[in-house]
């Protein structure tokens, strides 16, 4: 099966489209940032989720926290890629820029503790619940499943009628 869309990927039993708009804080919300720290967390950020087989699509962030746009295969948990987004770029941003980080943070933190994590593309919700609503329910049993239900009958019982 071929993909339509660039962003469709297909497994080996699933096609996906999983995006996750993701935002970290860092502690006490701290203007710890650079503009240099910035372009070296995008570029950890980028390791990491090629690690998970996901891409980081969109990247950017202020003095006090980070916005990223990942497209993520099915198998990955996301709380696990988070952590992982988070130790490994604080452990190596801590190692990279001590002096400033130091500055800012202590106590060998950097991110807060929380993140938001908001699912992102395909179609608006509305969209979505109006086309499962739409869906043809077959009806109950269909005259051909009852008629096959009549004869592995025992005798005597017939089947029963539809549900109103």
């Amino acid at each position: 099966m071929e993909p339509t869309h660039p962003d469709v990927r297909t497994g080996r039993h699933v096609v996906y489209n999983l995006h996750v708009h993701l935002v970290f804080v860092t502690k006490y919300r701290r203007n710890a940032f650079t503009d240099a720290m910035l372009t070296r967390t995008e570029e950890i950020m980028r390791e990491v989720c090629a690690d998970f087989e996901a891409e980081l699509k969109q990247f950017n962030g202020e003095q006090d926290h980070v916005h990223l746009l990942v497209h993520y295969p099915p198998k990955v948990q996301l709380s696990k890629l988070v952590n992982s987004l988070k130790g490994v770029s604080s452990r190596r941003l801590r190692q990279e820029y001590t002096t400033h980080v130091r500055r800012y943070l202590w106590g060998g933190h950097f991110w807060s503790g929380s993140y938001f994590a908001g699912s992102c593309g395909g179609a608006p919700l509305t969209v979505v619940k109006q086309y499962i609503e739409n869906q043809q329910r077959p009806v109950w049993p269909s005259p051909r499943r009852r008629r096959a239900l009549r004869r592995s009958a025992p005798p005597g019982q017939g089947w029963p009628s539809p549900p109103p």
